[in-house]
């Protein structure tokens, strides 16, 4: 482990009810920043305007405190750093590694369901869109080769490259997804 101080987050995202597997995570979380002597700190993904309730976020913190989960930081809302967030996502596209799509759920289930492959299949990657209406900027994952994944309690994980989606960075409304760190 690095001599770096432990920071450690939980980011719930308040579109629905406190669940058990959030409790797991906070849980982990806390215990981990706990057992360092580290930060851990609440940051609330609120970039789901559309589905967002003040209440769930109220919900989330009284759960929280009803487990015993207290936070040394926070809570931080994702859509503050919005500016911060199309600043990066732009500077993704202009550099090569992201890109724009204008695929809409339907089309993406379609060709799914075509190819017995779930998800999105890197329709637009090599399409040279630009920005416009309707559509979301992609991070450009790579092709080839692996990404580990080191997980204290699961161990490492390894996923292969060719089975990753680019997924969405900027959605269509100019919204940055919940994927983007603060």
């Amino acid at each position: 482990m690095s001599d770096r101080p432990v920071r450690v987050r939980f980011a719930p995202s308040p579109t629905g009810y406190f669940h058990v597997g959030g409790a797991k995570t906070a849980l982990y979380n806390w215990i981990f920043a706990r057992q360092h002597g580290g930060t851990f700190v609440l940051r609330i993904e609120d970039t789901d305007a559309e589905r967002n309730r003040p209440e769930w976020i109220e919900g989330i913190q009284a759960a929280m405190a009803w487990i015993g989960v207290d936070w040394d930081e926070g809570p931080y809302f994702q859509s503050e750093a919005a500016p911060r967030h199309l600043e990066l996502a732009l500077r993704l596209s202009e550099q090569g590694d992201a890109y724009w799509c204008d695929c809409t759920r339907e089309s993406i289930d379609a060709r799914a369901k075509d190819t017995g492959k779930p998800g999105y299949d890197g329709y637009c990657r090599d399409r040279a869109l630009g920005p416009g209406d309707g559509r979301a900027l992609r991070f450009r994952t790579p092709r080839e080769g692996t990404t580990v994944v080191a997980d204290l309690i699961r161990g490492d994980t390894t996923f292969e490259n060719a089975n990753l989606e680019d997924f969405v960075i900027l959605r269509s409304t100019a919204a940055p997804c919940s994927c983007w760190p603060t």
